[in-house]
């Protein structure tokens, strides 16, 4: 194998594994990793180059920073990578990446111990919303406080894929970031309260922020109602100031994941409904 390789070029999973065996590039590694994740590699040899790929940045020695940045770079990759392949057997090496320096890798990491679901994971994760939740820089300038998002998003969908009920000191946890300075992490705060309530005054607090001043914050609010399937807000996502193909996403999410219609698509009155505001949108 050459010590450079073309990492923008269209691959197929054996050069994917290639890329990620090798040492010498880590461009290739980067994406050799986001290609395995992205294509839902099945391949044996997956996974495992993942993991390694994760725990070389946890157990790493004293290395330059460059050197560093490039190493984290590709576990960031990995660390999704494994959320999207469902690898069980990561979820040990994902809550210890919850520790690293890097804002981003904590991030990956948060965010695919809640694609995977498995409740073991989600101890630590409280622990850390609640560690440094104001964001306040800590030790270097690595540390940008703990990526609140990504945490209670994980949260409610390990309490949602596990049918986990929030005890009151569980609950004011999260309650406490539902007026988070950052109206994103506020959204999400209220995503997993209702997640796990199944309250509708939560429902309130992201449906508010479907008329924030910030396109970020409307689509991000937009998200989340989707992600609870939430359809009494069918209306306002619909007229919501954001892209076309953002509200029928939405919609779509909200037609296909139901609270409360689960299974497989009914078309009774509320679903006909659905539909005909999608329709309005195309």
């Amino acid at each position: 194998m050459d010590n450079k390789i073309s990492s923008g070029e269209p691959i197929n999973e054996i050069e994917a594994l290639q890329r990620l065996t090798q040492q010498v590039d880590f461009s290739a590694q980067y994406y050799g990793a986001w290609w395995l994740g992205r294509m839902r590699s099945k391949h044996p040899s997956a996974v495992p180059l993942l993991l390694s790929a994760l725990t070389r940045v946890l157990s790493a020695p004293q290395e330059p920073d460059d050197l560093i940045n490039e190493k984290v770079g590709v576990a960031r990759n990995a660390a999704r990578a494994l959320g999207k392949l469902k690898a069980k057997v990561a979820v040990a090496d994902l809550i210890k990446a919850l520790d690293h320096p890097d804002h981003s890798l904590r991030e990956a990491a948060a965010r695919s111990l809640g694609e995977l679901g498995d409740k073991q994971a989600l101890s630590a994760l409280v622990a850390h919303l609640q560690l440094r939740g104001a964001g306040e820089p800590v030790g270097n300038s690595l540390h940008l406080g703990e990526p609140c998002e990504a945490l209670l998003e994980a949260i409610g969908q390990i309490c949602v894929m596990n049918g986990l009920k929030a005890d009151q000191d569980f609950q004011k946890s999260l309650e406490s970031f539902q007026h988070h300075n950052r109206p994103v992490v506020a959204s999400a705060a209220c995503r997993a309260l209702l997640q796990i309530s199944g309250n509708s005054k939560w429902a309130e607090g992201i449906v508010a922020l479907l008329k924030n001043s910030q396109l970020l914050v409307r689509r991000a609010a937009l998200l989340d109602l989707a992600a609870c399937g939430w359809r009494p807000a069918a209306e306002q996502i619909a007229t919501c100031q954001v892209e076309n193909s953002l509200k029928l996403y939405a919609l779509r999410g909200l037609l296909e994941d139901s609270p409360d219609n689960p299974g497989p698509v009914q078309l009774g009155e509320r679903e006909k409904q659905l539909l005909a505001l999608m329709d309005q949108l195309l």
